[in-house]
C-alpha cells in the first residue's frame, strides 16, 4: 500500500497514475480535501484502493497505529497560494502537518517524500539546497522552509528514507482546478483561445519585455524523480527542476506556435509584485545528479506541445 496524500491536486494526481502504471497492483489511497469538488476529476482515471479526508487521515496517524503493508507515503499535500497571508492557517497545514506525517513515518521506518518549494530560495540568485541562499519572502514558503529546517535538525537520527524536493514551476495536465495558481502556460492558452493574444509583463529590474526567465519542468518529469528516488532509497532535500531557464517570450511563442496563430502583448508590470517578483530561476540540479539520477528534462518547447497536445483532446487540465 501506498498512501499519497493531496492526491486529487495536481502533482499528486499525476503522480497516482504513474504509480498504477508502475505498480498494477499496488493498493494506492488517497489523502485531500475534496471540499473543491471539482478535483475528483483528476482521479477518476486512477485506480484507488480508498479515500480519506485529509483530518481523517490525520487522526488516523494520532493513533499511532500501523497501517497494514505500507509501504511509503508520498506527501504532496499542502496550501500552495503564495497569496495567502493567514500565517496560522499556513503553518498547520503546510508545517504541523507535515511534522505528524514524518514522525509518523520515523517511529514505522516508513520512507517519507515530501513536497518542498523553490519559494524557499525568494529573490536570490543561487539555487542550491543550501541555508545561505534560503531567503523566503512569503508565509507559504517560509511554511516550506521551515519544515526543511526542522527535517535537517534531526536527519543524523534518521533511520528510514526521507525526501525532500523542491519544484521549480511545474507545469502539465490535471492543473485546472488551481485557478490563478496554475501554469502560465494554461493562462497563455485561455487567453490565446478567448482574444487571440497573450499578455505578458513588460521588463523590469534590468529584464527586457517577456525576458523575465523561470525553470520550468514538466509534471511528468516531476513524477519520474519521485518514484526514482523512492526505488533508489536515497534520502536528502533536493531541487527539481530542468536546471536551464527559459524565458516568457519563449513560452508564450510555444504556444503561438502549437496553434500557428496569435500575438504576445505586454502589459505594465504590477508595482505590487516589485518587491518579491522572481525574475529569475534555475534549480542547481547536481545534488540529484551527484546521488545517481540520470533521468531527462524536457525542454520548454517540447513540454509545451506536450501538455497542448492533451488539451486540444478535451482531456482533463
Amino acid at each position: 500500500m501506498i498512501v499519497v496524500t493531496g492526491g486529487a491536486g495536481f502533482i499528486g494526481s499525476n503522480l497516482v497514475q504513474q504509480l498504477n502504471s508502475v505498480y498494477p497492483s499496488m493498493p494506492i489511497i488517497v489523502v485531500d480535501d475534496l471540499t473543491d469538488g471539482a478535483k475528483f476529476r483528476n482521479i477518476v482515471d486512477c485506480s484507488i484502493a480508498d479515500y480519506l479526508d485529509k483530518n481523517e487521515f490525520l487522526d488516523k496517524l494520532k493513533k499511532n497505529k500501523p497501517f497494514p503493508n505500507l509501504k511509503a507515503i508520498f506527501h504532496q499535500g499542502a496550501c500552495a497560494k503564495t497569496t495567502e497571508w493567514d500565517g496560522q492557517y499556513m503553518m498547520n497545514n503546510n508545517y504541523e502537518y507535515s511534522k505528524i506525517l514524518l514522525h509518523y513515518c520515523l517511529i514505522w521506518k516508513i520512507p517519507f517524500i515530501y513536497a518542498s518549494s523553490a519559494a524557499v530560495y525568494g529573490l536570490g540568485t543561487v539555487f542550491k539546497e543550501e541555508i545561505i541562499y534560503e531567503k523566503p519572502v512569503n508565509v507559504y514558503a517560509y511554511s516550506k522552509y521551515l519544515f526543511d529546517q526542522y527535517v535537517r535538525s534531526i536527519f543524523n537520527k534518521i533511520e528510514s528514507q526521507v525526501v525532500g524536493l523542491r519544484y521549480f514551476n511545474v507545469y502539465g495536465p490535471k492543473e485546472g482546478h488551481k485557478g490563478n495558481m496554475a501554469s502560465v502556460i494554461l493562462h497563455a492558452d485561455k487567453q490565446l483561445k478567448n482574444t487571440g493574444i497573450i499578455n505578458l509583463f513588460e521588463g523590469t529590474d534590468g529584464y527586457a519585455n517577456g525576458e523575465q526567465v523561470r525553470d520550468f519542468v514538466h509534471v511528468d518529469d516531476v513524477v519520474d524523480v519521485n518514484l526514482w528516488l523512492f526505488k533508489s532509497r536515497k534520502s536528502g532535500i533536493y531541487n527539481v527542476g530542468t536546471g536551464k531557464s527559459e524565458s516568457f517570450n519563449t513560452l508564450a511563442q510555444a504556444v503561438i506556435d502549437f496553434y500557428a496563430h496569435g500575438k504576445i502583448h505586454y502589459i505594465p508590470f504590477p508595482e505590487h509584485l516589485r518587491t518579491c517578483y522572481q525574475n529569475f530561476t534555475q534549480a542547481d540540479i547536481s545534488k540529484l545528479r551527484d546521488v545517481g539520477y540520470r533521468g531527462t528534462f524536457r525542454n520548454l518547447v517540447n513540454g509545451v506541445k506536450d501538455y497542448l497536445s492533451i488539451i486540444h483532446k478535451n482531456i482533463t487540465v
